[in-house]
């Protein structure tokens, strides 16, 4: 897999929620391939699955039978983030905290909890500590967080955890109905749990250039975020849906195809954010 590197000026770990409480618009596809192509380009990358289905950990090639120690470990608070980590087998530099069962029981458990919007927060501070004893190269640069589709006690940790929320919009009729929900929890969150969350971009997904809806809905999101939206556009490709049925990325699936493209230019995007904002 052959994908150009791309340099940044920054330093440290940063964390990004892969969220929208809209299901179906592609954030589990999108922490699958974009933590890929950041992996390929030589940013070393953990996608954190909060998802109980644990769709994120069977795309990267992780099954059930080697899940050991899992998300619902750590936020249960009996193993650390840096145990549940595994590199996956079929992209190096990238790390996955796979995902359970379990993590659907969670909540009922740590309901009385103070606490327990933070329990994510907290392993990753612990990782961010632990990641300064490594050398450079070998550090963690980003981490994104695979949200379930809904606003539940795994996305607030998730959420209150993040230096920003990536947010997925499918190029359908109802994309601007999702968003003001979760511009809403946004809020929300900002106000109660984590003043400095920011959304970092928002990305279209699904687009058919053949249609007129798709337009219509990119020109209505760009009018309602702006600049925050993303140049790149990820467009309905087959290859992308059959990817994961084949526990690999599109990068390594296939290629050449426009979704696999498509993902590495969100990459660069991203990384280019990234650099500006260090730059300011």
């Amino acid at each position: 897999m052959a994908v150009k590197s791309v340099s940044y000026g920054g330093s440290g770990l940063r964390v990004l929620a892969v969220a929208n409480q809209k299901g179906g618009v592609g954030k589990t596809t999108t922490a699958i391939n974009l933590g890929t192509a950041l992996a390929a380009s030589g940013e070393r990358c953990l996608v954190i699955d909060l998802d109980p289905q644990g769709n994120a950990s069977t795309g990267l090639g992780v099954g059930e039978e080697t899940r050991h120690v899992s998300t619902y470990d750590v936020l249960a608070g009996a193993a650390a983030l840096e145990q549940a980590m595994v590199e996956t087998p079929i992209v190096p530099g990238l790390f996955v905290a796979p995902a359970t069962r379990d993590l659907a029981g969670l909540e009922p458990e740590i309901s009385s909890a103070p606490n327990r919007a933070y329990f994510l927060r907290d392993a990753i501070v612990s990782l961010r500590a632990s990641e300064q004893d490594r050398p450079q190269k070998e550090r963690i640069r980003y981490v994104l967080i695979d949200c379930p589709p809904s606003l539940n006690i795994l996305t607030l940790n998730a959420m209150a955890a993040s230096d920003a929320v990536l947010v997925p919009v499918q190029c359908e009729f109802f994309a601007l109905e999702g968003i003001t929900q979760l511009k809403e929890t946004i809020d929300f969150v900002r106000a109660s749990l984590n003043p400095a969350l920011e959304i970092h971009g928002v990305v279209l997904t699904m687009h058919d250039s053949r249609t007129k809806l798709a337009d219509e809905v990119s020109t209505e999101v760009r009018g309602f975020f702006g600049e925050k939206v993303y140049h790149t556009v990820i467009p309905r490709n087959v290859r992308i849906a059959e990817a994961p049925s084949h526990g690999k990325p599109i990068l390594l699936y296939d290629q050449k195809s426009p979704g696999s493209r498509a993902y590495v230019e969100l990459a660069a995007e991203i990384i280019d954010r990234e650099r500006s904002a260090t730059a300011a």
